[in-house]
């Protein structure tokens, strides 16, 4: 295992999209629930035991090697909303062609080609996790990062929001990121002995309802 290599899964730098995507932080500044380092730290806080912890456990099953298509298939379960599981798959779709010029694996091409359109994007990261080397808490760490920094640093940009307060947010957040990583990885070895149903299905009904709402927009800085 090479841990420099979560190093550069991680990074906002790697070519896998995201940077596209709020996730649904900016629906949530223009409906006045994001308005500063606060209400960005709970609105953070609530994507992270919910959306953040499912994303986490489908990307730790991956890791650690469970068909990859029956999680695909709980991924969908796992998201009601039709624009979130059109987003899923795009950054899938990008996170696919960055994963396999990176770490080349026969498990990264044969997903790609049962999945042409993109596979979930947590499926996809725990892929290219297992195909560099990471194991299933790596996974869940850099999939739980990622349901928190996206949405900080959009609310940077939405809101000129000061990048120190935003990154202080983050660092409070931070023992919780360890715990919902390490619940994460937890499920996902559940998972081998009781099928995707041990997954965890946290439900959050306003962000589901807010990225319909979001994609009906005719103007908007970020894809989701």
């Amino acid at each position: 295992m090479s841990r420099a290599a979560l190093l550069v899964l991680a990074d906002g730098r790697f070519p896998a999209g995201g940077h596209a995507h709020s996730g649904g932080a900016e629906a949530a500044v223009k409906a006045g629930r994001i308005t500063g380092a606060a209400s960005l730290e709970d609105f953070c806080r609530g994507r992270l035991h919910t959306a953040g912890l499912v994303s986490a456990s489908l990307a730790a099953a991956a890791a650690i090697g469970v068909d990859p298509s029956a999680l695909d298939t709980a991924a969908d379960a796992r998201t009601p909303s039709p624009a979130l599981r059109a987003a899923a798959r795009r950054l899938g779709r990008q996170l696919m062609r960055a994963a396999r010029a990176t770490w080349p694996s026969a498990e990264l091409d044969a997903l790609a080609r049962e999945f042409p359109k993109g596979a979930h994007q947590p499926v996809v990261l725990g892929l290219a996790a297992r195909a560099a080397g990471l194991g299933p808490e790596d996974a869940a760490y850099c999939s739980v990062y990622e349901a928190v920094s996206g949405p900080a640093s959009a609310t940077v940009r939405l809101l000129s929001l000061d990048p120190f307060d935003a990154t202080g947010a983050l660092a409070r957040l931070a023992p919780e990121l360890d715990r919902v990583a390490g619940q994460a990885a937890d499920a996902a070895r559940r998972v081998v002995a009781e099928g995707v149903d041990a997954l965890p299905a946290a439900s959050a009904p306003l962000l589901e309802i807010s990225a319909e709402v979001h994609a009906a927009w005719s103007v908007r800085l970020f894809a989701s």
